[in-house]
């Protein structure tokens, strides 16, 4: 475990994975590891919400445990399941083994309680982070999920516990480092808003994001790196675009470029690479429209 003293050091320690976090992330990032509040960050995608929890669970040395929510998930996609195919095979076994043994006669109780097993338990990520925790359990675009899915969140995350009936009741101890990501494409309620702790991700700063370009991909050329960095800016500074680029996008977009062997950008390359940055044909028209002015010195 890391030297974690304040939220500088946390900073620093970030620093090492790739991640660059300003004062206010760090800040508010130290406190849940500190206080073991849930952090719920919303913001534009792409700003490195969900890159901040796969940097801790990496600084931390645990597992990362990610949950996907998308319209429609229920507790029991997030909780677990039960292998119904084993439960049938094993039944079968079991009943051969009676008959080949002459012995009809089944305990029904004991059958019945062999079904629901350690080994017919399905894990799914928040049942597993709480059994393997210490670990990073990542709930992705909350956002996405209704209202019951929300309150079903909120119950574990005030408990770090859930009750199995066929199984009994299991409790993290320590409880996972708990992220929560938001596109904010609906507003969360105040219940589970109240149980995290808040921070809003902009995007980063000319700088800082040339920073990030230079940290995660020291291979680029610094030319390129600045020259990739602010066409993004000027992309998403125009306000026409119907999905502004993120900070991934600008990884990616440096990472297409070096890949081709450059180490500059010039007007041939950025069209034909203009799928790297954004993700609308009528943004790519937009794009390539504009080459020559977002590339201007």
């Amino acid at each position: 475990m890391p030297d974690l003293s304040n939220p500088a050091e946390l900073a620093a320690q970030l620093t090492t994975t790739g991640y660059l976090a300003d004062e206010g992330l760090a800040t508010v990032g130290w406190l849940a590891l500190t206080m073991r509040r849930p952090l719920l960050l919303e913001g534009e995608p792409g700003t490195g919400k969900t890159a901040l929890a796969e940097a801790l669970a990496e600084l931390l040395g645990v597992e990362l445990v990610r949950l996907q929510c998308y319209e429609g998930i229920d507790a029991s996609q997030a909780l677990y399941d039960w292998d119904f195919p084993r439960q049938i095979l094993h039944l079968r076994a079991v009943e051969a083994t009676q008959q080949g043994a002459d012995r009809p006669d089944l305990d029904t109780d004991e059958v019945e309680r062999s079904l629901y097993g350690e080994r017919f338990l399905l894990d799914r990520p928040v049942l597993r982070a709480l059994r393997t925790s210490p670990a990073v359990l990542l709930v992705d675009e909350v956002d996405r999920a209704d209202d019951e899915f929300e309150a079903f969140l909120l119950e574990v995350l005030s408990t770090y516990q859930v009750t199995i009936p066929e199984h009994g009741t299991i409790t993290a101890d320590p409880p996972p480092v708990v992220v929560l990501t938001s596109n904010r494409t609906r507003e969360l309620h105040d219940a589970l808003k109240r149980r995290c702790l808040y921070h809003w991700i902009d995007h980063p700063g000319l700088a800082r994001e040339v920073e990030i370009v230079r940290t995660r991909l020291p291979q680029v050329s610094a030319r390129l790196a600045e020259q990739v960095t602010l066409a993004v800016h000027r992309l998403r500074d125009t306000g026409e675009l119907v999905k502004p680029p993120g900070v991934a996008e600008t990884l990616d977009w440096a990472r297409a470029l070096h890949a081709l062997g450059r180490d500059e950008l010039d007007l041939v390359s950025a069209a034909a690479t203009v799928g790297a940055v954004v993700k609308y044909r009528e943004d790519v028209d937009r794009v390539r429209a504009q080459l020559d002015r977002l590339m201007a010195s």
